[in-house]
């Protein structure tokens, strides 16, 4: 089962992973990105676009914990149970996106 992560408790998911080196993995689209993006903080953040990610799976570690994040949260949820699939066993859905993220994290995050 995938984990529903809302932004204002990611804070909490990472300290429970940072030992691990969690990583934010936005799915969105590259003018989605320029729109709005978030800024690492106890994070790494990587962007792979969900179209191309079967491409480049190889980029990701499957022993990091990865939190996906895509516009309101249904693409992100695609993703994690794909990358559950494959073999990643900790992996987590920011439910709501980051329209969620500049609700209840960062009013300074644009929302489209």
């Amino acid at each position: 089962m995938i984990a529903q992560i809302r932004p204002a408790d990611l804070a909490g998911w990472l300290r429970q992973h940072a030992s691990a080196r969690p990583v934010v993995l936005d799915v969105r689209e590259p003018w989605e990105i320029r729109t709005a993006s978030v800024a690492p903080e106890d994070f790494e953040l990587v962007t792979i676009p969900m179209g191309v990610l079967l491409a480049r799976l190889g980029e990701l570690d499957k022993t990091r914990p990865i939190a996906c994040l895509c516009h309101l949260g249904g693409r992100s949820m695609q993703v994690a149970m794909y990358l559950e699939h494959q073999g990643f066993t900790q992996v987590a859905n920011i439910a709501g996106g980051i329209h969620a993220w500049s609700l209840e994290l960062d009013a300074g995050v644009p929302m489209y």
